[in-house]
């Protein structure tokens, strides 16, 4: 980038209050944010002279309630009511493994996912964090602010309560795959049953109800192999003195 276009860039971003901390080392752009899906991820429109395209982004340093967790809600609509609609400083610093754009919004001189932490919408995120904002979250925590409102056992880190969720998933599709293969295991137990006990019936020398068996077998004779004489009062039930009689 020539000289002056640079110097031209730093005091855009400084008339902005974007801190030189921000932007210093990481590549920074104006962006619209255009939807917020959760306290640390948005989508921002950059327009640019080629066109316009929307990124998601992820808020840097902090991890936010999920969305089904207590005051995931809150969450969200505390981060739609800062940036919603807004244009932003965006200070980049590469992708997440679901590629999403890792990012701090700056609006004005305010520091966006600070923002979050101090007024108790977000936790530090402390396997990422590479700021100290710790004291932001124990003051927040001190004075109950936020999510640090609600009942201690309803203040769960995200970190932690997406890893009970993996569990409970893990457990429930163990669950259905050990009742699959339950009742697999029993159709083949059925089948070999079935297998070991065949119906041994065929038409040959029989003729008469005195040399049947059983009623299935006289059934059998009569329906399948066409030996009318079983049946005397042909009601369709043969043998009926001897062996099919009620």
């Amino acid at each position: 980038m020539p000289r002056s276009l640079a110097l031209l860039f730093f005091l855009t971003l400084s008339g902005h209050g974007v801190a030189d901390s921000s932007c210093r080392d990481q590549h920074c752009f104006a962006a619209k944010v255009v939807g917020i899906s959760d306290g640390d991820t948005v989508t921002l429109l950059q327009r640019d002279s080629v066109g316009a395209a929307q990124i998601k982004a992820r808020l840097t340093e902090i991890d936010a309630p999920e969305r089904r967790q207590p005051w995931g809600a809150r969450s969200r609509q505390a981060l739609a009511n800062k940036v919603f609609g807004q244009t932003v400083w965006v200070a980049s610093n590469g992708e997440d493994r679901y590629g999403r754009l890792l990012a701090r919004l700056h609006l004005g001189r305010r520091d966006i996912n600070r923002e979050m932490v101090r007024e108790g919408h977000a936790w530090v995120y402390r396997r990422y964090a590479t700021e100290n904002w710790l004291p932001d979250e124990a003051s927040a925590r001190n004075a109950g602010r936020g999510l640090w409102s609600q009942h201690s056992s309803q203040a769960t880190p995200p970190w932690e309560w997406r890893q009970r969720e993996h569990k409970a998933r893990a457990a429930q599709s163990n669950a259905r795959s050990r009742s699959t293969a339950v009742a697999r295991s029993t159709g083949v137990v059925r089948s070999a049953r079935a297998a070991r006990s065949p119906v041994a019936f065929s038409c040959g020398n029989k003729r008469d109800c005195r040399d049947m068996n059983s009623c299935a077998e006289a059934r059998f004779h009569l329906h399948t192999c066409g030996l009318a004489g079983m049946d005397g009062d042909q009601d369709g039930v043969p043998c009926e003195r001897s062996l099919c009689g009620g």
